[in-house]
C-alpha cells in the first residue's frame, strides 16, 4: 500500500537542501579561519581553529553529493500475514 507520505523530495527540493547545508558548513570554515588569524589564542585552540578550517571543506562536498541521503523512510504501518492469501490473488470458490 502507497501514499502520497511514500513519496521522495523533489529533485529541487533535494538540491536546495544540500546547498544549503554546504553554504552553513563553508559559513563555520570562514568563521574559523578568521579566528585562526584574528584571534591571539593558545596554541590548541588555534590548532582546533585551523583543522576545523581544513576539514569542514571536505565534509561539506561529501555532504552535498550524497543525495536524498537524510530522508528517513516511513515506517511501515501494516502488519502482513504471510500465511494468507492477498485478496487480489484469491480465486473463485475458495
Amino acid at each position: 500500500m502507497h501514499s502520497v507520505t511514500d513519496a521522495q523530495p523533489s529533485l529541487s527540493d533535494d538540491i536546495r537542501r544540500r546547498e544549503i547545508s554546504y553554504l552553513i558548513k563553508m559559513g563555520i570554515r570562514l568563521v574559523c579561519l578568521i579566528l585562526a588569524v584574528a584571534v591571539p589564542a593558545p596554541w590548541p585552540v588555534k590548532a582546533l581553529l585551523v583543522a576545523g578550517a581544513v576539514l569542514l571543506p571536505y565534509l561539506a562536498v561529501v555532504g552535498a553529493n550524497q543525495r536524498g541521503q537524510d530522508v528517513i523512510p516511513p515506517p511501515d504501518m501494516t502488519e502482513s500475514n504471510q500465511n494468507e492469501i492477498p485478496r487480489h490473488r484469491r480465486e473463485i470458490g475458495s
